[in-house]
């Protein structure tokens, strides 16, 4: 199956397969790393968002709006994006789910992990994201490392985790290294860095670190916009 994967900045990710078309955390307006509007991307037909703040729920209400696309976040935080003009019938299962739960769509399984972080309406969350043939993607969200990590890399094989590295409101790159040992992780993509000035500004010591921490893991430099095959 051809699959691949755009970075879009920040932790703003698209995932496009045959049959399916996933965005999370679709922060394209007032993101000084991503390169092309919403409007001009190929239109998902899943969008997830991790918590309600802005640099993560982003354009999700007009993109749902426009695109037809079904909404995936945490109960609580669904209630306050229809409020926002999503409607009930674009939100999976109505009301959201909930962490440890999973939701299908197209061939695309959607489980829900928890978070360590701050956020608007509902929980901070995560997403291990298996795709059909069963390549799997971990999405962090914001968080602090966490030792549970080493349970869901238990659970799911996780093929390629998406990382912050930021620091100050997540995890830097010392706590991310230990989390893809943690997870198991066959690959790593950073993200949550560059985009603003308190954040780490670039990649250099998260990949040194990684290497150390866990050699078995493959460090993935994404550009944003530019798409990448997953195997």
């Amino acid at each position: 199956m051809s699959v691949k994967i755009i970075w879009h900045g920040h932790a703003n990710f698209q995932i496009i397969g045959t049959g399916f078309n996933v965005l999370i955390d679709p922060f394209f307006t007032h993101n000084p790393k991503a390169v092309v509007d919403w409007k001009d991307i190929e239109p998902p037909d899943l969008v997830l968002v991790t918590h309600l703040h802005g640099d993560h729920e982003g354009d999700a209400v007009e993109i749902c709006k426009n695109t037809g696309a079904m909404l995936g976040c945490v109960v609580g935080a669904a209630g306050v994006l229809h409020e926002r003009g999503v409607p009930e019938a674009q939100i999976v299962n109505g009301i959201g789910f909930n962490i440890g739960g999973t939701v299908r769509h197209k061939g695309v399984s959607v489980t829900m992990t928890e978070a360590f972080h701050t956020t608007e309406a509902g929980a901070p969350t995560g997403f291990i994201v298996t795709l059909p043939g069963g390549f799997t993607i971990y999405h962090a969200g914001d968080t602090g490392i966490f030792s549970n990590m080493q349970t869901w890399g238990e659970l799911y094989q996780i093929d390629l985790a998406l990382l912050p590295i930021g620091g100050v409101f997540t995890m830097d790159a010392r706590q991310a290294a230990r989390a893809a040992k943690m997870l198991g992780a066959g690959s790593c993509i950073p993200m949550h860095w560059g985009t603003f000035p308190l954040l780490a500004q670039d990649t250099d010591e998260f990949e040194a670190l990684l290497g150390k921490a866990c050699p078995e893991c493959r460090f993935i430099r994404a550009e944003p916009g530019q798409p990448l095959a997953l195997s």
